[in-house]
């Protein structure tokens, strides 16, 4: 007997449909997988077997020929199991074949029948509903994060035998209430807990603004780490949409936890300068993972001590600084993941860190400073928005009773930056960081005050045309900020003042 049904599987941070195709005829006993399995695929065999006779059914004696179509996409992971069980036991006249009509099946078996969750759900049940099917049974921890998605049934079971009983009718198993959990509360850095640095702090607040990167340069101790630390509590909430997008990416990672099926908070990736270059933008071993740009989507990605990162991959980054989103290619499998997210750099201005410092000379050689410069390209650097100096806190700053503003007073003027650009581009959304040629041309007007004093910057700080561009979009950031129209000389002199060429930065 034949019988089919439906399967997904992650492939990138989407899903791909998965036909789980199932014969069963005479010949010698045997259990066959085509379709691209990879090895953990192939192994299924031997978890259907053992799940399904310890769930209390029958096994076939039989030649049994699995196909997972379409034949041509690799196949990875063990959430076909629980289909590839299911079709046997349609084929072998166990379960009724319009039992299982319409409905995708996910899971991973355990030997005794029960029912693991896998990587992807919430991927695969936004592909599902898409495809029209309407009803899904999943592990009981794949639940919450599938019942997220809305037009689609999600029935939790915890094992094989739940899962016949209820497509048979001898077990009613309700659908999960779909539910958006509420706003986890904050657990960021308040920007009061820094000390001085009110220039820094202005730059921060310009960043999160406008989705601008930001470079910060200081000695050991300055507090970088913790400014940047701070950002996260500065940004704007996610929306509904933003929130599904970034829960979907790390889920695909297998990164999220049946405890937080959506995720509120904004990411804050900080890999350690000893990430491989897969592990930055994506790959490994047969369909290509998200790497740290993307988990970082929509939020901020941290490269502290940013001269010791690996040359190759910094390089890498140019791209998605620039498109905002990531393309990897493998052998036969080409997949685009989404990167826009804010680059927050930090670094010391020397190997020995104290190159300028007024109380801690720098006992570096002229050719170790300049070896240590030049580990960041010039093209790379040019696609930094605000270049920042982070000094040595003096005896009166570390001293002094009290902070700063806190985060929320800076997040209430940055969210009312953003809505001034929510309302500019409308329905496509974006931030003045995104901004394509034609819309700076279009809204990044300056005053003929403006214009003059942009003009004469231009030689003085040797500014390439994606330079040129990059000052008029924080400089409307700024007037966003100010909730002016246009862009006039004291905005365009703000932005100059974090445009300094990097050389001049680390002097």
């Amino acid at each position: 007997m034949f019988a089919q049904v439906l399967s997904a599987a992650p492939y990138g941070i989407e899903a791909r449909l998965i036909e789980v195709q199932c014969d069963v005829g005479p010949g010698l006993p045997g259990f066959a997988i085509v379709g691209l399995p990879e090895k953990e695929v192939s192994e299924a065999r031997e978890r259907v077997r053992s799940a399904i006779r310890n769930a209390g059914l029958s096994f076939p004696q039989l030649r049994i020929t699995a196909n997972l179509a379409p034949a041509d996409l690799r196949k990875e992971g063990a959430g076909f199991d629980l289909a590839l069980a299911v079709a046997l036991l349609v084929a072998t006249g166990q379960v009724a074949p319009e039992a299982s009509a319409g409905t995708l099946f996910v899971g991973e078996l355990a030997l005794d029948g029960g029912l693991r969750p896998v990587r992807g759900m919430l991927a695969m049940a936004l592909a599902a509903r898409e495809a029209g099917v309407r009803r899904a049974v999943v592990a009981v921890p794949s639940a919450p994060e599938a019942g997220l998605v809305d037009g689609i049934a999600v029935h939790p079971v915890a094992s094989l035998g739940e899962a016949v009983a209820f497509l048979r009718g001898e077990r009613a198993i309700p659908p999960v209430p779909r539910t958006v959990p509420e706003e986890e509360p904050p657990d960021w850095i308040d920007l009061s807990l820094v000390r001085g640095q009110e220039h820094a702090r202005r730059a921060l607040e310009i960043a999160a603004a406008g989705a601008h990167h930001v470079l910060m340069v200081g000695p050991p101790g300055a507090g970088k780490s913790l400014l940047a630390k701070c950002l996260p509590g500065i940004l704007p909430l996610l929306t509904f949409d933003e929130a599904l997008e970034v829960t979907r990416i790390h889920s695909v990672a297998g990164l999220l936890s049946p405890e937080r099926p959506l995720l509120r908070r904004r990411p804050f990736r900080s890999p350690h300068h000893t990430v491989s270059y897969a592990g930055m933008v994506g790959g490994g071993h047969g369909i290509p993972s998200p790497g740290e740009i993307t988990l970082a989507h929509h939020g901020v990605l941290f490269l502290d001590e940013l001269p010791e990162f690996d040359r190759k991959v910094l390089e890498a980054l140019r791209q998605p600084l620039e498109e905002r989103r990531i393309t990897v290619v493998r052998a036969g499998t080409s997949v685009t993941f989404p990167a826009s997210f804010m680059l927050v750099g930090a670094m010391n201005p020397c190997p020995c860190g104290h190159l300028g410092d007024p109380l801690r000379p720098c006992r570096c050689r002229p050719h170790e400073v300049a070896g240590y410069r030049k580990r960041l390209s010039g093209p790379f650097l040019d696609r930094v928005d605000l270049f920042v100096q982070v000094p040595r806190l003096t005896r009166e700053e570390l001293l002094a009773e009290g902070g700063g503003e806190p985060s929320e007073a800076v997040r209430r003027r940055v969210e009312g930056a953003r809505d001034v650009q929510r309302s500019r581009f409308g329905a496509r959304g974006g931030t003045n960081a995104e901004l394509s040629p034609k819309e700076v041309q279009r809204w990044c007007a300056l005053t003929p005050e403006g214009r003059s004093l942009l003009a004469r910057a231009v030689d003085h700080f040797a500014l390439t045309g994606r330079g040129y561009v990059r000052t008029l979009k924080v400089a409307r950031t700024i007037a966003d900020l100010a909730a002016s129209a246009t862009i006039g000389p004291e905005h365009v002199a703000e932005a100059l003042q974090y445009r300094a060429f990097p050389e001049e930065v680390l002097l």
